[in-house]
């Protein structure tokens, strides 16, 4: 037995002994996302800090050889954040190599203001408009119906999250891609698994991110990725996570091209070295190998995490409708054609309940309930968003409903039947309490 063998087969029973703590109805916290680790994880993370290569290495390419085999694409790129993911993604269409069909600055790029800063972001920090469509209620995704008014003589684009693991209508915003001839970039951050019409979220855009931070569906950490079925489009993610740079060799291998001082770029002497020609305004987003270490090990079990969230929002749905909740909350709703990968679970007060959320999410905390709301609420109302260069298409009544009314609370795969039934007592007694 090597030595290595033997640490390994140490950190296994290590983690096998742990003990987790049982479950007190009141006492004991209920977060609303949280990770779900067993021995393999630390096996890996362990058996990569072994090799002391600390930066991106051979666990870093298996994963992303692994997620792309997963989703049924041909390239993933691991970066260090979902929010790095969407920042890579977008910044990849601007690229001067798609040439006429690139975007530029200025350019009008359709999404919602209902969500995560970080798809919006990257619009903005590329000289881009974000042009904001409202949402429907119940699935909290873009309205269908209003896609056709927010096309303009600018648009190029549309980049738009599948809300809380909820896929949005791909049926219409494929096509109005296709219509007006748009890049789309799906952000499936909060979504990993979810289909649409049968097939996964993802694989229906130009690109697609992820992310793997503690509250996602699986794990490493920090982390994210960008998907793509272009080879063109993968190459150019990677040049902007890797500093910029032309070369496509990977990290420790030289000369794949077999031109390495051949090439001519730029006002650059003719055969400089091509590791170090810059073809755009990088970054350097990689990961670590432990991170990916992580990553190579939780994708092994998310199949297992997918049917847990979809098991828990069943659920607790029905615990929540038994106790009589439809009478003062609107419930979360599937898009049509969806299997959605529910990330939470999304509830908004309903307009002349005898209560406000502040009152609820309150009751519920001082009970050891956590709450979120949905994120930003409408981004056009944060103090870092307020002035940005933007347009509205229509009005964005349903956003601003969702940033008075709405929160959510936890499915994740580390809740069981005693905290599902507990939430739904407690929130039986939230509506005496807050009635009587």
């Amino acid at each position: 037995m090597t030595l290595r063998t033997q640490i390994l087969d140490l950190a296994r029973k290590f983690a096998a002994e742990r003990e987790a703590g049982g479950f007190a109805p009141g006492e004991t916290y209920i977060p609303v996302s949280g990770k779900v680790l067993d021995e393999e994880d630390l096996v890996n993370l362990i058996d990569a800090s072994l090799d002391m290569h600390l930066t991106t290495g051979r666990f870093a390419k298996d994963f992303e050889a692994a997620l792309a085999a997963k989703f049924g694409v041909t390239r993933s790129s691991l970066t260090v954040s979902g929010s790095a993911a969407n920042l890579l993604a977008f910044s990849a269409l601007t690229s001067h190599k798609l040439r006429q069909r690139r975007i530029a600055p200025g350019s009008e790029v359709i999404t919602v203001a209902a969500g995560f800063p970080t798809t919006i972001a990257p619009i903005l920090q590329n000289g881009c408009i974000p042009v904001f469509v409202d949402v429907e209620p119940g699935t909290y995704n873009i309205d269908p119906t209003r896609l056709a008014d927010a096309v303009g003589p600018k648009t190029r684009a549309i980049m738009l999250a599948h809300t809380m693991g909820n896929p949005f209508n791909l049926d219409a915003v494929t096509g109005l891609a296709k219509k007006h001839d748009l890049f789309l970039i799906e952000d499936c951050c909060d979504a990993f698994g979810a289909t649409y019409d049968g097939e996964n979220v993802g694989t229906f855009g130009d690109l697609a991110t992820l992310s793997f931070y503690p509250a996602h569906h699986i794990t490493m950490g920090e982390g994210g990725a960008v998907l793509t079925n272009r080879n063109l489009f993968g190459r150019l993610v990677d040049s902007y996570r890797d500093w910029g740079r032309d070369c496509w060799c990977e990290p420790g291998k030289d000369n794949t091209c077999e031109k390495r001082w051949d090439w001519k770029f730029g006002d650059l002497p003719q055969g400089y070295d091509h590791k170090y020609v810059y073809a755009h305004i990088g970054y350097n987003l990689k990961v670590t190998d432990m991170q990916a270490a992580i990553g190579c090990s939780q994708l092994k079990k998310v199949d297992g995490f997918i049917r847990s969230r979809r098991d828990n929002f069943t659920k607790l749905d029905r615990l929540l409708k038994q106790s009589g909740m439809e009478e003062f909350f609107d419930f979360p709703l599937a898009t049509e054609k969806s299997d959605p990968s529910w990330f939470g679970y999304l509830l908004a007060i309903k307009d002349g309940a005898p209560f406000e959320r502040g009152d609820v999410v309150r009751y519920l905390e001082d009970h050891q309930i956590g709450t979120r709301q949905l994120f930003a609420g409408n981004i056009l109302r944060q103090p870092g968003y307020r002035d940005i260069d933007h347009r509205v298409a229509g009005d964005l009544v349903v956003t601003d409903k969702i940033m008075r009314d709405c929160f959510w609370i936890g499915l994740w795969p580390g809740l069981g039947e005693a905290e599902l039934n507990y939430m739904a007592e407690t929130f039986r007694s939230m509506v005496k309490a807050l009635t009587s």
